[in-house]
Order: structure tokens, then C-alpha cells, then sequence
């Protein structure tokens, strides 16, 4: 029984490499937080699905082989903002 479930967990693909340069802009864009760090924009977009990790002040986001930097915007609107 557990080999079969572990089988099964590795043959599903992982949420991140699903997830598009589309699906990153409509999650930081979703609201803003003037407040938020990197620590913080990457805790929030790994709790979303995203392969996200910190880097010093801005993320690396990795889109299935497509790494893309954010960076905390501040006040502007959105969470980051994305250089591919």
C-alpha cells in the first residue's frame, strides 16, 4: 500500500511547474502590503502553489525552468514587482 501511494506522488506533477508567468502576475497583484519583506512574499507564494524562495531583498521564483526575480514594490500597487 505505501509503495503504491508513494508511486502514485511521484508520477503527479509538482503545483509549481503548472503554475505560469499569468498565474504569478494575478497572485501579486491581488492585493497590496506595503509592509511585506522578501521572507514574506516568498512564504506567501509558496503557500500558493509557487516554487518561491528568498534571496536577500528580492524571490526567485522558478516557473517550471523559467526563474523570475521579484522584488517587494513597497507602496506601489501589488505585492512585487517581476523581471523575468
Amino acid at each position: 500500500m505505501v509503495l503504491i501511494l508513494a508511486a502514485v506522488m511521484l508520477a503527479m506533477p509538482a503545483s509549481a511547474s503548472s503554475s505560469s508567468l499569468s498565474d504569478l502576475k494575478t497572485q501579486i497583484s491581488s492585493f497590496d502590503d506595503s509592509r511585506i519583506n522578501a521572507q514574506d512574499l516568498a512564504f506567501y507564494l509558496a503557500s500558493h502553489g509557487f516554487d518561491a524562495k528568498p534571496k536577500g531583498g528580492y524571490v526567485e521564483v522558478d516557473l517550471g525552468g523559467k526563474i523570475c526575480k521579484l522584488t517587494p514594490n513597497g507602496s506601489a500597487p501589488g505585492l512585487a514587482d517581476i523581471a523575468a
